[in-house]
């Protein structure tokens, strides 16, 4: 599938500093970039590093009172879709170091508060089979409200709270699968179903020796996403971040399938 992404952002800032920009679509395995154009006007500094797991990279810029960039991309993804049911775990023991770091807690999904829900809700599920059914228990359970989560919101305030946004979807199924002993990590992707049209985030998990794209809020597949970014919870993939206060002027996210 190929689709073609625009953005515009336009933020004024409280005072001159850094800011760090990610919002390119990554050359990764399963996609293609076919064509790609950013324009960050003329920041004072301006570098590139890797992303985490060497997915995507940040733009880091030392800025002065305004953030404007335009960003677009031509993307062919060629990864199939995910069936679940036919992957297994991997046992512990066995895991890679860029798998065992994403079975700890991180600051927005605290895993060790899942485990007795998870040992006690999906009792007799393993590997695949187990991720599946915590992923349409998130989807069922939780109702996809703008503005209802901010900056402070953890996946156990989403679970009680049983409402919240993409994110808060992603960093609820994420401490799930870490409770369950299944790696997962937050991905930021662009999905041209996803409503409303934003940056989007959704869940990778290890099984069967790979990381799969799994959307909770059940807008995007595997087959349709164009990856960004990925990282232990939002910390890691906010497509900004800044050292002073950021007051949006304009933001605009448009994904639109090709064929």
């Amino acid at each position: 599938m190929r689709m073609k992404i625009d953005v515009v952002l336009d933020y004024r800032l409280g005072a001159a500093g850094p800011a760090i920009v990610v919002i390119e679509a990554a050359g990764a395995e399963g996609q293609t970039l076919i064509s790609a154009s950013i324009d960050l006007g003329q920041p004072a500094h301006l570098g590139r590093v890797p992303g985490e797991e060497g997915i995507g990279e940040r733009i880091v810029m030392r800025l002065e009172d305004r953030l404007t960039c335009r960003y677009g991309a031509e993307v062919e993804v060629t990864r199939p879709p995910v069936d679940l049911s036919r992957l297994d775990a991997v046992p512990v023991e066995h895991m890679p170091g860029d798998a065992l770091r994403y079975l700890l807690p991180s600051r927005y999904c605290e895993a060790d508060r899942f485990t007795n829900f998870v040992c006690s809700r999906f009792d007799g599920l393993q590997g695949g089979a187990k991720v599946a059914a915590m992923r349409d228990w998130v989807e069922g359970h939780l109702a996809y409200v703008s503005g209802i989560s901010d900056g402070n919101t953890t996946a156990a305030d989403t679970f009680l709270e049983g409402r919240g946004v993409c994110r808060d979807y992603a960093h609820l199924l994420i401490a799930l699968c870490r409770a369950a002993q299944i790696p997962a990590r937050i991905a930021s992707v662009y999905a041209p179903d996803v409503e409303p049209q934003d940056f989007h985030a959704v869940v990778q998990v290890y099984l069967s020796g790979d990381w799969h794209l799994v959307d909770p809020t059940g807008m995007a597949g595997a087959d349709n996403m164009a990856l960004v970014a990925v990282g232990r919870d939002a910390t890691d993939v906010a497509f900004l971040t800044t050292g002073t206060a950021a007051d949006l002027q304009v933001q605009t996210v448009k994904v639109t399938r090709l064929d």
